[in-house]
């Protein structure tokens, strides 16, 4: 479809998680090419597209609670299995489609994808990347999601990244695209709140001992008794029972049960966006909430207490100019960041660079619809390339080596019907409940 057709386009955003369907949905709005629909921040136009959400079912797909916080409307939305969703992409008509998903699985969608459109005169054009920081895996998660037509960098210094391993492994690094994280934004920081309120953005699984958690809590709380006049908030992602990207097996509400908190200090949830309107010190290991943070010219605290570490994603901070410990903020430290490493990711408003992050993406997408006819998705990795490694991928979404149904597969043959719909929803609310809770339990009896 080309851009200067009236019509705005169609895009379908594949989502496994409630951050990846944030950051899929927000994507779409911010890359699709077209008509004139809405004003845009710059006084120019921004085409509003028709997108129509998917839900991977897993272990962490959305709950409808989470899916209202993140507060990312599509004008459809349904849960699918991997075949069901490459079935509806067979059958219905798209401009776009966002992979929006882990690493394993793009790389199944693309293949089962470069299968149902074979033959094809036209094709969508396929997009995917990163909700965020990309702090580990940096090799297996790019060469999974290679041969999308648009590889999303969040920043230059991704950019940069991206295209050193493709280029490094021999692979074509042309889809690599510099944007920015589509969900920065709000009002920049202006000044201190009455209350002084300190925000601490909580990770599912950074860090992962029920030592280290304790002891952030701990300290947190410490800082709330030092600072009474201060509001001291926890921001959580979900509540207990409830999935995020990653898995959540010490949620802090439950070590804070044990705890008799001070007055000043709460637990809070909600969209960030609304927690950083009051927010006059963000304090996180290694957030994607820092950079937002960061954006608004919040003050912003990377923390070191449990050193600075790979594992826990700070290392990715190191020259930020916000590394600090909690014994530096109960004294009052306010940190300064550097200017030169946030404008390297693509954050902190002013000059204009965020309001022309997309625009390079854009005209790319524009050009692509505008081509009569596209080639197959080429995936670096192929039966020939990592026989040893690619058919696990494809066979944990029930697909084969050429990227077909396996037999069996969940819904290979047709939708299912009422029945079958609320076997499912029971079957994926006890493996919910095997991974959130049994599973958890039976590792902690084996580590005695």
């Amino acid at each position: 479809m080309p851009a200067s057709t009236s019509k705005p386009p169609r895009i379908a955003v594949l989502a496994d998680s409630d951050t990846r369907w944030k950051w899929g949905a927000l994507t779409a709005s911010r890359i699709a090419p077209g008509p004139s629909m809405e004003t845009g921040p710059r006084g120019d136009t921004q085409v509003a597209p028709a997108v129509s959400g998917f839900l991977l079912r897993g272990r962490a797909t959305p709950t409808p609670r989470q899916l209202a916080e993140v507060g990312v409307p599509a004008d459809s939305l349904r849960e699918v299995t991997a075949v069901e969703f490459l079935r509806a992409m067979a059958q219905e008509e798209y401009d776009i489609v966002v992979l929006s998903l882990v690493g394993g699985g793009v790389q199944a969608m693309l293949h089962g994808l470069k299968r149902v459109w074979e033959g094809r005169p036209k094709r969508p054009v396929v997009v995917t990347g990163y909700v965020g920081v990309v702090y580990e895996k940096l090799a297996d998660g790019l060469l999974l999601r290679h041969g999308a037509d648009l590889v999303l960098a969040n920043s230059r210094q991704d950019a940069d990244r991206f295209r050193e391993v493709y280029d490094g492994v021999g692979a074509d690094s042309s889809s690599v695209t510099e944007v920015a994280l589509p969900f920065l934004g709000g009002a920049a920081y202006t000044g201190e709140h009455e209350p002084y309120t300190v925000v601490f953005a909580a990770q599912p699984s950074v860090p992962e001992s029920r030592k280290d958690r304790a002891y952030l809590l701990d300290r947190l709380i410490r800082h709330a008794r030092k600072h009474p006049e201060r509001e001291v908030l926890l921001k959580l992602r979900s509540k207990p029972g409830e999935h995020t990207t990653h898995i959540e097996e010490l949620p802090y509400q439950k070590l804070a049960q044990k705890i008799d908190p001070p007055a000043n200090f709460r637990l809070v949830y909600g969209h960030m966006g609304e927690v950083l309107d009051r927010t006059d010190l963000l304090v996180t290991v290694s957030s994607t909430a820092a950079l937002e943070s960061l954006h608004r010219r919040i003050p912003t605290v990377i923390l070191t207490d449990l050193g600075v570490r790979e594992t826990l994603g700070n290392h990715h901070f190191v020259g930020s100019g916000c590394l600090a410990s909690w014994d530096q903020l109960d004294e009052g430290h306010r940190p300064a960041p550097d200017e030169e490493w946030v404008s390297r990711q693509g954050v902190a408003a002013g000059g204009g660079a965020y309001e022309t992050a997309f625009d390079a993406a854009r005209k790319r997408i524009a050009k692509l619809l505008a081509s009569p006819q596209l080639p197959p998705l080429t995936p670096y990795y192929t039966p020939a390339t990592a026989p040893g490694y690619l058919p696990g991928i494809l066979a944990r979404h029930h697909l084969g080596p050429d990227g077909s149904p396996l037999p069996g597969a969940p819904a290979a043959d047709k939708a299912p019907g009422p029945v079958r719909q609320i076997v499912r929803q029971a079957a994926r609310g006890a493996y919910r409940h095997g991974v959130q809770r049994v599973a958890p339990v039976i590792r902690r009896m084996g580590e005695l």
